[in-house]
């Protein structure tokens, strides 16, 4: 009896000491991301005693030599990759995502989600050079453009790249509906595309705009493949096919060049803080939409 006692005693030690663990291991990594975001918003900020916000937000005239800090271009840049590419991608994704959890046979599906799930570990540098070999010279073949780089290329990188996301996600959101629901459908005479679209997807709306967040969050912070096609001119797009630039690519291009503390190093690091609310923005909404969906 007293062996068990003291078992039992043991067993509340360590799980007390495990849960003092995971509040550090919680605090830690919480410290960490605040640390980011200070030193990023505080090397950021020091940009404005050289421009003014208005200038670097509204301005699209970025040159460094004149002291010329205007963000305009890369910012619309990001912004316009980032919907081009949800655009392409969405649909494609959640049609594949419909397919493998109500259309596809058992077997096929065993082997079409382990693939997309393998899909994800391919790095980025990879789908920039295939896009650098392969479809900057059909674009530019193709729609007879002079080089081939810009808006498009990028998005239609990042739109193949944002798909084992938005399938993954959208697949589970699917599955979970509850099987109930699609049996009522069928039973009131409805057809199966009938029920897929009208009862099935409406239910799984919540998980479903959440994968497409995510999807544009990792689309807002792609560097390596949008930097390798979309080619990197600080200056605002005329056309899907003007070479243009977006944040990161920008960063990635200049910030081995510049001297820490100075204005233009300065301006790369505000340009950073940008991405990093951005990408904050599109977390708290994420939790939003599942805090809806938990009601």
């Amino acid at each position: 009896m007293l062996a068990a006692e003291r078992d039992h005693q043991l067993k509340l030690l360590y799980d007390r000491y495990i849960r003092y663990l995971f509040i550090a291991c919680a605090f830690l990594i919480t410290l960490i991301i605040v640390s980011i975001i200070v030193f990023v918003g505080q090397q950021g900020i020091l940009t404005f005693k050289t421009i003014s916000p208005g200038e670097f937000f509204l301005s699209a005239k970025w040159d460094p030599m004149e002291n010329k800090f205007g963000a305009l271009s890369f910012i619309a840049g990001t912004f316009y990759v980032t919907l081009l590419s949800v655009a392409m991608g969405a649909p494609l994704g959640l049609a594949a995502a419909v397919f493998m959890a109500k259309v596809a046979p058992p077997g096929l599906r065993e082997i079409m989600r382990p693939a997309t799930d393998l899909y994800v570990a391919i790095p980025s540098i990879v789908y920039g050079f295939v896009g650098l070999t392969l479809l900057v010279p059909f674009i530019r073949v193709f729609f007879g453009v002079n080089t081939g780089f810009g808006l498009f290329a990028a998005s239609v990188i990042l739109a193949i790249m944002i798909l084992p996301t938005i399938i993954s996600i959208s697949e589970d959101a699917i599955r979970a509906v509850p099987q109930t629901l699609e049996e009522a459908s069928l039973a009131l005479g409805a057809t199966r595309w009938q029920t897929i679209w009208r009862v099935l997807l409406p239910a799984a709306l919540p998980g479903i705009l959440t994968s497409i967040i995510l999807a544009m969050a990792r689309a807002v912070g792609e560097t390596m493949a949008v930097q390798m096609v979309i080619g990197n001119t600080p200056l605002l797009a005329a056309s899907l096919f003007t070479p243009t630039a977006t944040l990161t690519s920008e960063i990635v291009v200049e910030m081995g060049n510049t001297p820490f503390g100075s204005a233009w190093g300065n301006s790369l690091f505000l340009m950073a803080l940008v991405l990093l609310l951005v990408s904050l923005l599109m977390i708290i909404i994420i939790r939003r939409i599942a805090a809806r969906r938990a009601m």
